[in-house]
This record gives C-alpha cells, sequence and structure tokens, in this order.
C-alpha cells in the first residue's frame, strides 16, 4: 500500500484533552515561536525585496501559516505523533533571486508545477525507498548543521543587547533549575515572559504605529506558466521540501521512535502546496527544527497534542497576520534570536547525539561541514548538498557500516515477518 494508513483508531475527544499536558502546550507554543519569529523575517525581507505588496504580504502569510496549521494538525490527530508543516524557508530564499525578473503571477505558476512534482513522487512511493536508503547519521548530521546556527544565536544575541538577552537567559536557566516550577512554566514559556517584559521596559519594544486588529484579506492568484521560471524555480524547490525540510522531519520523526508515514506526508506535501500557491505562499513542507521542538519533553504517546496546540497557534497568526506581522516585527533581534536558540538547544543537542554515536560518522561529519557552509550551487540549499556529499563520503569509506546496516534491516525484516 502506497499511502500509509493510521498506526491506530482515531483519538476521541476526551483522549485529545487528556494529551493537552504541560508538556504538549510548552513544546506546541515553542515550535510556534521558532516558527514565526525568525522565518517571519526572512519572509518579510524577501517579499519586500521582491516589491510585493503589504496585500501579498499578508496574503502570502495567511496561506503559510494559516493552511499550514490545518495540515499540522490533521497529520498529528491522523497519526498520533507530533507533526508540524508549514512553509519552506530556502523555497522563499529561492525567490529573492527571482522575483527581480519574473512576475509574481509566473511564480505562482511554478508553485503549481513544483507541488505536482512532489505529489507524483508522493504517490509513486518512490520517496520512502528514498528515505530508506539515506543512512540516518548522515541526515542527522545535516540537521546539526542547520540547527547550529539557530542555536549560536543564544551567543551573538548579547551583541544585539545584552540586557534583553541576559533577562532571558536568566529565566531560562533559573527555571530549568527548580523543578518544582519548571512543571507548571516550562523553561522557554518563562523565558518568553521575561524577555517580553525586559524588552517593552527597556523601550526596545518598536511598535511605530497603532496596532492593525484586523484578520487577513487572502487574495486568489491566477497563475502564469512561463518554461523559464519552472526552469529556474521548480527543481531547486521541489529539492528543498523533499531534500531538506521533509528530510529533516522524517529523521527527527525516527530518532524519537516513531515511523513517520513519509508516502502519505510527501503526498500532503504536494495537495498543500497547491493550495498554498494558490494564495501566494511558497511550498508545504515538514519542518525538521519544529518536529524537533515538538519532541523535546513529555510522553511519546501524547506528544500529537503538541501538534495540535502548534497548528492552532499557526492557524490564528495567519487569520491576524497584519496584527501577528506588526508584532512580531516590533521585537528586536536579540529576544527572537535567543529565544529561537534556546528552544532548539535540546534539539541539536539530539541531533548532535544521533549522528555521531555509531556508524556513518565520517559520513555524518562531512554532511555536518558542507551543510554549515552554506553552498548552494545550481540554487539548490547546503543542506541538501550536504546529504550528498555525506552520502558519498560513506558510499567510498564506510563500506563496512552500509553492509552492516543491511544486516540489521534484514534482521528487522524478519523479525517482523515472524511477529
Amino acid at each position: 500500500m502506497i499511502l500509509e494508513p493510521p498506526p491506530q483508531r482515531l483519538p476521541r475527544l476526551g483522549e485529545i484533552v487528556r494529551a493537552l499536558d504541560r508538556h504538549s502546550l510548552s513544546n506546541g507554543v515553542a515550535a510556534f515561536l521558532v516558527a514565526s519569529t525568525g522565518p517571519l523575517v526572512i519572509l518579510l525581507a524577501v517579499s519586500i525585496k521582491g516589491g510585493l505588496s503589504h496585500a501579498d504580504i499578508s496574503s502570502w502569510i495567511f496561506a503559510g501559516y494559516g493552511i499550514s496549521g490545518v495540515f499540522s494538525i490533521l497529520a498529528s490527530v491522523y497519526y498520533r505523533m507530533p507533526m508540524g508543516m508549514a512553509w519552506t524557508i530556502p523555497g522563499a530564499v529561492l525567490l529573492g533571486t527571482s522575483l527581480d525578473h519574473l512576475s509574481f503571477a509566473a511564480v505562482v505558476g511554478t508553485y503549481y508545477v513544483t507541488a505536482a512534482v512532489i505529489l507524483v513522487i508522493g504517490l509513486t512511493g518512490l520517496v520512502r525507498r528514498m528515505i530508506d536508503g539515506l543512512p540516518l547519521p548522515i541526515v542527522m548530521g545535516m540537521v546539526a548543521g542547520v540547527f547550529l546556527p539557530i542555536v549560536l544565536k543564544i551567543v551573538t544575541a548579547f551583541d544585539d543587547s545584552a540586557v534583553i538577552a541576559g533577562a532571558t537567559l536568566a529565566a531560562f536557566l533559573v527555571l530549568a533549575l527548580l523543578p518544582s516550577i519548571s512543571r507548571v512554566i516550562s523553561p522557554v514559556i518563562g523565558a518568553l515572559m521575561v524577555g517580553a517584559a525586559t524588552t517593552v521596559a527597556t523601550g526596545h519594544f518598536a511598535l511605530t504605529e497603532p496596532v492593525a486588529w484586523r484578520i487577513a484579506d487572502p487574495i486568489l492568484y491566477k497563475p502564469e506558466f512561463s518554461l523559464q521560471a519552472c526552469l529556474e524555480l521548480v527543481v531547486p524547490m521541489a529539492m528543498t521540501v523533499l531534500g531538506i525540510h521533509n528530510a529533516q522531519g522524517f529523521a527527527i520523526s525516527r530518532v524519537n521512535g516513531y515511523r513517520p508515514p513519509v508516502n502519505a506526508l510527501t503526498v500532503a506535501c504536494g495537495v498543500g502546496s497547491f493550495v498554498l500557491g494558490a494564495f501566494g505562499s511558497v511550498s508545504l513542507c515538514v519542518t525538521g527544527p519544529v518536529n524537533g521542538v515538538l519532541n523535546t519533553s513529555g510522553r511519546k504517546e501524547r506528544r500529537y497534542a503538541g501538534g495540535i496546540v502548534f497548528g492552532l497557534c499557526l492557524i490564528l497568526f495567519g487569520l491576524f497576520a497584519p496584527m501577528a506581522t506588526q508584532l512580531a516585527l516590533a521585537m528586536p533581534a536579540a529576544f527572537i534570536g535567543i529565544l529561537g536558540g534556546l528552544a532548539m538547544l535540546p534539539v541539536l543537542q539530539g541531533a548532535f547525539v544521533s549522528a555521531f554515536r555509531g556508524e556513518f560518522q565520517l559520513g555524518a561529519l562531512i554532511s555536518f561541514i558542507v551543510t554549515i557552509s552554506g553552498i548552494a550551487p545550481f540554487n539548490i540549499g547546503a543542506a541538501f548538498w550536504g546529504l550528498v556529499f555525506g552520502f558519498a563520503a560513506s558510499a567510498l569509506l564506510e563500506r563496512k557500516d552500509f553492509a552492516r546496516a543491511a544486516e540489521k534491516r534484514r534482521a528487522a525484516a524478519q523479525a517482523v515477518a515472524a511477529d
């Protein structure tokens, strides 16, 4: 069967309510903060540089966040695992060099073609064979390379504002050292509250005009299909979804003991990319950083509720895109940077452990180094090339590890068949 069925029946409402414990709530909110701070700044920078209007930007945010929230909730509930889905950040960066010579209608046309490519790859089952054949340590080396710059902002935030960064970090450490309190308020949420209060108290909350209390007014775009635009954007865009974001998200789920429905989620990304593209947003993907945060703590069987919380936050963010954007941009870089870094810190730790504790260590190291280098030949992000060169290094110099991995897969298959 190409599309994976759910591992068990759908949870009842009472089960979902019971699963909404402090871990699910904290992880869901923290994951939302990771998705709605730094990525939003990138979205705004790309769209403004590309000459998009405020209405275009609002429509993109509505779809990229709001509709992604719906897909996150559906995936988390249906498969009973935390599954965060959102728009692809590298895909948005690609547009930075394209909107100066391509019309936005032509770019929207590439969204549709990219969605079709992703959908076909998911429906054929090709993507699962690709994921299963790629050693997990090499993927986690890439994941560590992607997450490290985020965590480094814990340090660089002190250059932007030592007061805000210091207060936020101090709150995080105090709560982490006081388990009796952190059982009620997680360190990340406490850091958020103290950091936000310090930002306002020190006059760094740069709100230059009254808050826009209105909901988003999305635009339904008519696409134009241009051969030049498709040749320039479709392959890199599809690779950012399949080879960068989805590979990260699936790896995080596997490390945490889940078997992600690779084919079904790839198909969901294809379908979702059609919907997001219609409203001007780049493609839908499974996000690595978000899924890392959603798996930070809590009982495994309850973590799916964190995906629900994350999705609800995204929906609200998308519905109130004008106000949410205004408030997010008013927060200083120091606060956004250190908060995202603190949320990602345990995720980075887990990525390093998974990458370098066993087999394929050289491939994992090469994957990490290439990813952190930031190279992007053919407009395809460094994370993809990290996987390519990491796999090549292991194929040449760690062939015994491939043999051992194949033996483990055969033993696992035989065990499943015996059951």
